[in-house]
């Protein structure tokens, strides 16, 4: 016999070679139908597969995070089987669970195309129909390259040989169709059968641009059709508020053939760009933040100290001038530490809070680019401080506040992730354990929760990023803080302490917005192009019924620009209704109708791209209420 504890802390008696599926009917046949996996003493498993010694057992359904990769991972397995029937010439990659789904790489003769995922999600049903159970079955390293060689599988072999010479390699079979696995898997294909194929990319094996170009093909899966059918609306949804797409209709900002990675920003979109720059130089000015600028091209000398040569120079597009290497920045921070080192500081003068909007440039490979999401020139809205160690938990108890402010403007809800040390990093183990307690004291003492991220910090130090959810549930992260001791250590900066001797300050690295382009994507899917009014590019739209009107059209609008708001004036003879839809189209808070009767009255008839026909009312108070609207930075 052996002894299973469950969450609760009972502990059951069962004969060894008992499965989690056999656990589960022992609480409840209906518990058995939802189990989809294991975890056997914190490590996953199938939950078909037998258990011969005393263990802790957690029984997952699809309200478990790794209930939910399971099925899907399953699903990417479905996916590869139909591929191989209706393109059987297909050579398999990978295929994983994702978020919100799974994806497979190929390696086909002809791209995939839409007709084909039609094909494939047809056989798909039919392997799903058929209920087939998932068997894992290993072989010895060199049976298992000649397993998949004999198959011509070459993506296979080339994972196995990677492997340990003395690995034991799992696979896993349903039907006739076997891959290279570690699992685990939910018990049979029929558990798929709410699925949906979403799209098809290009992508690198083993992401390397240097490799051949494979066909990824992403798909998802859920429980219940329901969330399904939710979750294909909020897709749809999403391709309405593509930014890319936005951007181009309102005259925005674009990517063009000529820049790849390089965004231009139209006239509209400069004028979206500098008011959030208004915004953020005002609260920054209000959180004690002075503000400096440093140079985009600094030479190799200086970033070899910083550590960027050694770490980070395969993101760096590097020149030589006057015979000398030099690289543009892909990051402020160390021309912050050259602008610190200026002149002596006292810790009189800590916190030392500056702040820089400071265009950096990274390179990205081709086919990660994505809009302003993912570009190769951007501006950080960066920060840095400089401080006492004493001082430490309340400034990222300050800036967390700030951010805070932020996201809340906009409507945006956050959670945080404590990033922890990675492989390539400098400095002891013992510095970035005690720099993680405190990221960890500050952000708990202010109520805030936080889940953790092994391994992913910076290498120079752990930190705090902040994702932020939009209308439609997505999470974007934007904001960090990044608590560093290493730097100020190789810049060799000091402060003079209250006891006469010299000290080292430790500095926090942050960006609110994370890049400027990047948040006005974000925001631009947020509010599907429909800004708030303090952020419209253009607030007021007065429009001419007829040409009788025109003057006093033009006299309105000169009043309102007096007043400090953005407005155009559409003086076209065109029918009234189309001026107003296409004026609805390009998202502008506020319509002014001037007829024969308003140019009378002195009034306005006032429409709003949300709540519609206004009713009539004097300029005067029109011209109020938008005004305090802006001032406020009300959302509609």
């Amino acid at each position: 016999m052996i002894h299973i504890t469950l969450p609760d802390g009972s502990v059951k008696e069962f004969e060894s070679g008992v499965t989690a599926f056999d656990v589960a009917e022992a609480i409840s046949p209906r518990l058995r139908k939802a189990v989809l996996a294991a975890e056997i003493d914190g490590e996953p498993h199938d939950a078909f597969a037998p258990i011969e010694h005393d263990c802790s057992l957690k029984l997952l359904t699809f309200n478990d995070e790794y209930g939910r990769w399971t099925l899907r991972h399953t699903g990417s397995h479905v996916l590869a089987q139909a591929v191989k029937k209706v393109r059987p010439e297909a050579k398999l990659a990978i295929g994983p669970a994702i978020d919100n789904g799974f994806y497979y790489d190929f390696d086909v003769d002809e791209p995939f195309t839409p007709d084909d995922l039609v094909l494939i999600e047809k056989e798909m049903a039919k392997i799903v129909e058929e209920k087939l159970p998932l068997e894992r079955f290993e072989l010895p390293r060199e049976e298992a390259i000649k397993f998949m060689a004999d198959r011509n599988e070459p993506y296979k072999v080339e994972l196995i040989e990677d492997l340990p010479e003395d690995a034991v390699i799992s696979f896993y079979k349903q039907g006739d169709f076997v891959d290279l696995c570690a699992g685990p898997h939910v018990e049979n294909t029929g558990k798929v059968k709410n699925f949906k194929l979403m799209s098809i990319a290009g992508a690198y094996w083993r992401g390397s641009e240097k490799n051949k170009m494979l066909q990824r093909i992403y798909g998802t899966a859920f429980e219940k059709k329901a969330d399904l059918d939710e979750y294909i609306t909020r897709i749809e949804e999403a391709k309405k508020r593509d930014h890319r797409k936005i951007g181009r209709e309102l005259g925005l900002f674009t990517i063009m053939d000529e820049g790849p990675g390089f965004p231009f920003f139209l006239p509209k979109g400069m004028v979206l760009r500098n008011t959030l720059i208004d915004y953020w130089r005002e609260i920054h000015k209000r959180y004690g933040y002075v503000e400096i600028s440093t140079p985009i091209i600094l030479n190799r000398t200086l970033w070899e100290r910083s550590g960027h040569w050694g770490h980070y120079k395969n993101n760096m597009y590097t020149t030589v001038i006057d015979d000398e290497d030099f690289a543009i920045k892909p990051m402020n921070c160390p021309g912050g530490m050259l602008v610190y080192k200026l002149e002596p500081h006292s810790y009189r003068e800590l916190p030392l809070r500056c702040g820089e909007l400071g265009l950096v440039h990274r390179h990205e490979l081709s086919g990660a680019l994505h809009g302003l999401f993912r570009v190769r020139c951007f501006t950080q809205d960066d920060a840095h401080i400089f401080m006492t160690r004493e001082q430490m938990k309340d400034e990222i108890k300050g800036v967390a506040t700030l951010f805070d402010e932020v996201y809340s403007l906009f409507g945006l809800k956050y959670t945080i992730e404590l990033s922890t040390m990675p492989e390539d990093h400098i400095g002891t183990e013992e510095e970035w354990i005690e720099n993680q307690e405190i990221l960890k004291a500050a952000i708990t003492e202010m109520g805030k929760e936080f889940v953790i991220n092994e391994g992913d910090g910076a290498f120079y130090g752990p930190k705090l990023d902040f994702h932020l959810e939009d209308c439609l549930g997505r999470t974007w992260q934007c904001g960090t803080i990044q608590l560093d001791s290493q730097l100020p250590e190789r810049f060799e900066l000091e402060y003079m302490g209250a006891d006469g001797l010299k000290h080292r300050p430790v500095m926090i690295h942050r960006v609110v917005f994370g890049s400027i382009e990047r948040f006005i994507g974000v925001i631009t899917e947020h509010f599907a192009g429909a800004f708030p009014t303090w952020l419209s590019p253009v607030q007021v739209k007065v429009m001419a019924m007829t040409d009788r009107t025109a003057e006093q059209a033009k006299a309105i609008a000169a009043e309102l620009e007096a007043a400090g708001l953005r407005v155009e004036c559409d003086l076209r003879n065109e029918k009234i209704g189309f001026k107003i839809r296409e004026a609805q189209m390009q998202k502008i808070p506020y319509m002014l109708i001037i007829g024969d009767k308003e140019a009378e009255n002195g009034t306005v008839a006032v429409r709003s791209r949300k709540g519609g026909d206004l009713g009539t009312m004097t300029l005067a108070d029109f011209k109020a209420k938008v005004v305090e609207e802006v001032t406020t930075r009300a959302r509609d």
